[in-house]
């Protein structure tokens, strides 16, 4: 039981694993380093694959913007969960919801808009799809009546979803076909599209919006990091086409609060890419940095603080999650590797950071 907020929020990860999928809560002390506080069962299940990257995804674990909430994907039991968090940074099952497809495996959060790419299963004839849902004021959700959208193909192999600063816009990034589809949000939740675009790079997986509209999208076929812009007819125009970093396996993507730099994990090789986002969204490589000290792990899901002085991202070959002190001019310290996770050495995923 917590009575007081701590001062220095929680990070929260995911074992996806298939008899009882679980978020794991850690706190972040004063100086950003870890310590576990409990497993949440999330009332449904992973995939249990014991993999480095499970669901081939980012942002299958989120928070809402204001921190009251965290979803989880159950990508075994096609369902999502939805989590209150409390004060302390522990949280509290609310509801489990069919996620409206098969293998749901990304999230995206607008206010009370929350929509998942469901993967779908080429097998069975299952085809890729989106499907939105409002999120009530206690965390509940309600699927939205016709928000279930296909993808630009069936087999699309979604990546990532993301909502624009306004909530205007959702873009996924679909890996078998190097496309970015886009859709316009309406009033009523459901959407409109999706309008197809080519990725600059091969492989698009991670993406994030920054605040000035910019689209960052990583790129796992070149190692290369993309920045576009959204116009209003859901086409996007490139800015810094496919900026390479010479790193293996480049596949997700997160910004500084301030949003000056932002940090590629790359799992072919151990490291973390950090890139310059100039005023204009050009983007230029400042270096790349090892996750662990050995150069072992494969890095995965990654989260900024709140606050912006640290930088976390889970291994995903290892189960453990190394910390960072961001400098002011972006670049990474490494603080510590924190091994008493609780999560499997292969099979984990998803990261999510207060």
């Amino acid at each position: 039981m917590c009575k007081k907020r701590r001062r220095f929020g929680a990070v929260y990860a995911m074992t996806n694993a298939a008899d009882c999928n679980e978020v794991i809560a850690f706190r972040r002390n004063f100086d950003g380093t870890l310590s576990r506080h409990k497993a949440y069962p999330t009332g449904g299940s992973g995939t249990g694959a014991q993999v480095v990257d499970p669901l081939a995804s980012q942002g299958s674990l989120i928070l809402s913007h204001d921190g009251r909430f965290l979803f989880a994907v159950n990508a075994g039991s096609n369902s999502i969960s939805s989590f209150r968090v409390k004060k302390c940074g522990g949280l509290k099952l609310v509801d489990v919801e069919p996620s409206g497809g098969v293998k749901p495996n990304s999230l995206a959060v607008f206010h009370n808009l929350l929509y998942v790419t469901n993967a779908g299963n080429s097998c069975n004839h299952v085809s890729s799809n989106v499907t939105g849902f409002h999120v009530g004021k206690d965390g509940h959700l309600k699927r939205i009546a016709g928000s279930t959208e296909s993808l630009s193909a069936p087999n699309a192999q979604p990546a990532c979803i993301v909502f624009s600063p306004r909530g205007h816009k959702l873009v996924v990034s679909e890996l078998n076909t190097n496309l970015l589809s886009v859709f316009i949000v309406k009033r009523d939740g459901t959407l409109i599209g999706p309008i197809v675009n080519n990725s600059s790079g091969g492989g698009p997986f991670g993406s994030i919006f920054l605040t000035k509209g910019y689209l960052l999208v990583s790129e796992a076929g070149p190692n290369a990091l993309s920045s576009y812009t959204a116009n209003k007819d859901g086409t996007l125009n490139v800015i810094s086409p496919s900026v390479l970093n010479g790193q293996l396996a480049t596949c997700w993507v997160v910004a500084s609060p301030h949003e000056h730099f932002a940090y590629t994990s790359n799992a072919g090789n151990g490291t973390i890419t950090i890139y310059r986002v100039k005023r204009d969204g050009r983007l230029s490589v400042v270096e790349s940095v090892l996750s662990t000290p050995d150069g072992t792990a494969a890095p995965i899901d990654s989260g900024v603080s709140k606050h912006g002085r640290n930088f976390y991202v889970l291994n995903g070959n290892e189960g453990t999650i190394s910390v960072f002190r961001i400098r002011k001019n972006g670049r990474l310290i490494l603080l510590e590797v924190f091994v008493n996770t609780g999560l499997p050495e292969l099979g984990a995923q998803g990261l999510a950071v207060i």
